[in-house]
């Protein structure tokens, strides 16, 4: 399971290689690996072996004290995160985004459909994830609530992102789990909406097409120099992650946009409240 660790790493690992002029082949000649075994590191798609790792450094004229502290950060990036306990309910292609949304500095997003992740209420959740679970368990649901509300904890911590969501007002129009649930989660996003770090807006009926009527997708930035922005769409049995700068662009350009279109901030606000009054 790919981390940002491990693609810091990888992406540092690709900057040595070049800067000593040395190609996949000859990089992968000190291995005795084919090339593709390097630029499979270099992508963060295997584990970082040590060994490995110190013979490239070695073989790209790495000095020792520099090799030493590159491994240390190895042997880091192999440690499990806190949602590696939750594995059994985490698919692989999802726990990369876990880990993205952890390390991330800000978190963009468009969400058509239910409200995010990371403000929903455990019951709005628990009747989200009964749908798309419908023959699960009891247990293996709960554990699945469990992750998400897990999930959460970013949003008080120290070092905690920046979240701006735009959502489509049929979110708010769609009831999940009930009338007490969904007064239940419009207040929490109405509580969201008074924290410094969270931006909640609203896309409402009027304002006609917009340019994320394909589908949801969030777009995470970081703090960290060697990380590119990575925006994620998924689908229904996986997700796509792109960290390409003309893809991550226009979905960036599509957020600002949308962002013009949707209500401010403080309309927004005004609009969770008459919708709750529905509710």
């Amino acid at each position: 399971m790919a981390t940002v660790g491990r693609i810091v790493l990888g992406l540092r690992l690709r900057d040595l290689r070049e800067r000593a002029g040395c190609s996949f082949e000859e990089a992968a000649a000190a291995l005795s690996v084919n090339a593709a075994t390097v630029r499979r590191m270099e992508k963060a798609e295997v584990g970082l072996k040590p060994l490995f790792v110190e013979k490239l450094l070695e073989t790209y004229g790495v000095e020792r004290q520099e090799i030493d502290s590159f491994l240390a950060l190895v042997e880091e990036s192999r440690k499990p995160g806190w949602w590696h306990r939750f594995r059994d309910v985490l698919p692989d292609w999802f726990g990369l985004y876990v880990s993205l949304e952890g390390s991330a500095s800000v978190i963009r997003g468009y969400e058509p459909h239910c409200v995010p992740g990371l403000l929903q209420t455990e019951d709005y959740a628990r009747a989200l994830l009964h749908t798309g679970f419908p023959n699960a368990p009891e247990d293996e649901l709960e554990r699945r609530v469990a992750l998400r509300m897990g999930r959460q904890r970013l949003l008080t911590g120290s070092g905690a992102p920046r979240l701006w969501v735009v959502m489509d007002e049929t979110v708010l129009h769609r009831p999940v789990g009930g009338r007490e649930v969904m007064r239940a989660q419009i207040d929490r996003l109405l509580e969201a909406a008074g924290t410094p770090n969270v931006t909640l807006q609203v896309l409402t009926f009027e304002a006609g097409p917009h340019p994320g009527m394909f589908g949801p997708f969030q777009l995470f930035r970081f703090d960290i120099p060697e990380l590119p922005d990575i925006v994620y769409t998924e689908s229904l049995t996986g997700a796509v992650y792109l960290d390409e700068r003309p893809d991550t662009a226009a979905y960036l350009e599509a957020l600002d946009r949308m962002g013009a279109q949707a209500v401010s901030v403080r309309h927004t606000e005004e609009l969770l409240g008459d919708i709750r009054k529905e509710f």
